[in-house]
């Protein structure tokens, strides 16, 4: 199955988004921050969220980005759709060129096993995943270390 890092970080960026903005707009800068993703994938990311109303910009000071929609109408597959994403279980990507420009033996049987991927991923909202417990867990710890960074190493004089 492949699921490239721009599906993944998309989801995870949208999660971090839902479970950090519902009293205020969330800056990309501080999902890089907690998540660990270029500020400039980002950036790529979410014009593309944007464009199909998963997410609303808010600008000036204090802005940054908000959900479209309630946390519950907003689902996995939807946000891996629109950064031009699929799940895909076939060796071909779907190309049907899977044995020297021929479909395969287990083509169709890749196929319906993709298509069950995006039917269970379409299942799945975003206050779902808010919901369980090792989420909440995780993003405690993030947001900590994001609260408190570790100090940066300094050098005394004497020691350069």
């Amino acid at each position: 199955m492949r699921l490239t890092t721009k599906g993944r970080y998309a989801v995870t960026a949208m999660l971090d988004l839902a479970l950090h903005g519902s009293d205020r707009p969330v800056s990309l800068a501080d999902i890089s921050g907690r998540q660990d993703i270029s500020l400039s994938y980002l950036e790529q990311l979410f014009a593309k969220l944007r464009r199909n109303e998963l997410v609303k910009s808010v600008r000036g000071p204090g802005g940054g980005y908000r959900l479209s929609r309630a946390r519950d109408e907003i689902f996995v597959a939807e946000i891996i759709d629109a950064v031009n994403e699929s799940v895909d279980a076939t060796g071909c990507g779907g190309t049907a060129d899977c044995q020297q420009g021929e479909v395969c033996l287990t083509h169709h049987l890749w196929c319906d096993l993709s298509k069950q991927i995006h039917g269970f991923l379409s299942g799945i909202s975003l206050a779902n995943l808010v919901e369980r417990r090792e989420v909440k867990n995780i993003a405690a710890r993030q947001d900590a270390r994001s609260q408190n960074p570790a100090p940066a190493e300094t050098l005394t004089l004497a020691e350069l």
